[in-house]
């Protein structure tokens, strides 16, 4: 089907790095893109072409501005949760303003949201608001896809601002969910239920929803009544991965501080609790072979509680710990930085190669093992990608997996909530048998490249074009 060629308007907090919603959008511009259509990007931070890009720094979720609007509604951001003593438990910002009003002398948290925050809040959302239709005008965007930043309420004003727009525009909207608020236990105790009613997602006639897994679907359609479509994250598995240089690979395991004949297990994510990296670290003991776990990415914007918890774990039961954020490049480049990962052991070449940055692409080529033992994810990209990458997994049956990925056919190791000898038995199998597990990771590429491929997604995009515009659009 020949279309005519739209303006397409991506919003979000973020298009900058290797979070989820900035490859997903990525891999969306590239399908429209090679439909005939122009992408163009409103965030707080993009790492996109400044020409076709509107960076307003108060979109940013990590702004001071809607920081201290986050900490003073949510009552999981009122006090850092180092301590349970009042005496321990200190304010997130040294600028405390209105979250002491959230939290009462006896250290209950009272949910109330004081007038200077709904006047914070409303001052944004205006402020936003005008700069949506600046970007609108701007670029002539004739249609708008929302990336998250009406489905997570990390920032209240620019969900608020995106309502308004589509409201006051009638432009057909796509409102691509990642993470709901219900799916966040950091967000159920607030002080605006009102707001992430109104614009989290919000409804609309011209907005088309979609989430990226069925779960969601139903509680979109059971908690607000929507009808959202399914389109599952996706890889390009149409083009097998180019396969990076030894000297590359051997630099990345040096940097990483591993030893010659040391298996490098990788942990694909970022450092929050919902990962369940814990499990990780149990399969690395119990494999009792030489082995380091590598976590690529840092904990974000959830705190580093949870980052001192697996240190002090992984010490406790003996296990390596390369934290390899610093070497990982946002764009898959290779610049210098300015060492070796944290954690990593000394180790000595003969010749020291200059200190680099890799891609995650390198990173799962190095890999002996994937493991992605998380305990709730929206989807699971890194599942994907390990699949793509060709090596072995270990997966907790989290309930994305259970429902939408394990019944395609994948071959993984796999476990309910907890490792037992089964398998670590598995796994030691797949170390031990290369032939066995590059059957399983051909199995796994070839039911990747049926159910989660870019020709998937674009026969999804053509459809909600054809929805959005009608047949000849």
């Amino acid at each position: 089907m020949t279309m005519i060629g739209r303006r397409i308007g991506f919003v979000s907090t973020r298009f900058a790095g290797t979070d989820g919603v900035s490859l997903e959008t990525a891999k969306w511009a590239t399908v429209l893109e090679g439909l005939g259509h122009s992408c163009f990007y409103f965030a707080g931070r993009s790492d996109r072409p400044a020409a076709v890009s509107e960076v307003v720094p108060e979109a940013f979720f990590g702004h001071p501005d809607i920081e201290a609007i986050t900490r003073a509604v949510f009552a999981a951001y009122a006090v850092d949760r180092r301590g349970d003593d009042r005496e321990s438990a200190e304010p997130l910002a040294r600028d405390r303003g209105p979250v002491d009003r959230g939290v009462a002398p006896d250290g209950a948290v009272r949910i109330v949201r004081p007038p200077e925050v709904s006047a914070a809040i409303d001052s944004l959302r205006a402020r936003l608001r005008a700069a949506l239709h600046r970007f609108v005008r701007r670029f002539g965007i004739e249609l708008l896809v929302v990336e998250n930043a009406s489905a997570i309420p990390l920032n209240l004003p620019l969900g608020l601002a995106i309502s308004d727009l589509v409201a006051e525009t009638g432009l057909p909207t796509i409102a691509h969910h990642h993470d709901l608020p219900w799916e966040r236990q950091r967000f159920l105790v607030n002080a605006v239920e009102d707001v992430i009613a109104a614009a989290f997602p919000p409804a609309h006639p011209t907005i088309r929803h979609v989430v990226i897994n069925s779960l969601q679907a139903r509680e979109l359609a059971w908690r607000r009544g929507l009808t959202p479509r399914v389109i599952p994250n996706v890889m390009a598995f149409e083009q097998p991965p180019t396969p990076p240089h030894p000297g590359r690979l051997a630099a990345l395991r040096h940097d990483l501080g591993l030893r010659p004949g040391e298996l490098l297990v990788l942990q694909p994510t970022r450092i929050v609790a919902r990962k369940g990296i814990e499990h990780a670290i149990e399969f690395v003991r119990r494999l009792e072979r030489p082995a380091t776990l590598v976590i690529s990415h840092a904990s974000g914007d959830e705190g580093d509680a949870y980052e001192r918890r697996i240190r002090d774990y992984a010490a406790l039961l003996g296990v390596p710990l390369a934290l390899a954020a610093d070497l990982v490049a946002e764009n898959g480049g290779a610049v210098p930085v300015g060492g070796p990962a944290e954690g990593a052991r000394s180790v000595e070449p003969e010749a020291r190669p200059e200190p680099t940055r890799y891609s995650l692409a390198e990173f799962y080529a190095a890999a002996d093992f994937v493991t992605y033992p998380s305990v709730f994810e929206g989807f699971g990209n890194a599942f994907l990608e390990a699949v793509y990458h060709r090596r072995p997994i270990l997966v907790n049956n989290y309930s994305t997996y259970e429902v939408d990925l394990r019944p395609r056919g994948f071959r993984v190791v796999w476990f309910d909530e907890f490792i037992d000898e089964a398998t670590i038995r598995q796994a030691r199998r797949l170390l031990d048998e290369p032939a066995t597990a590059a059957a399983w990771a051909d199995r796994n590429y070839e039911v990747g490249r049926r159910h989660f491929s870019y020709a998937v997604l674009e026969r999804h995009l053509t459809a909600l074009l054809v929805d959005c515009f009608g047949a000849a659009g």
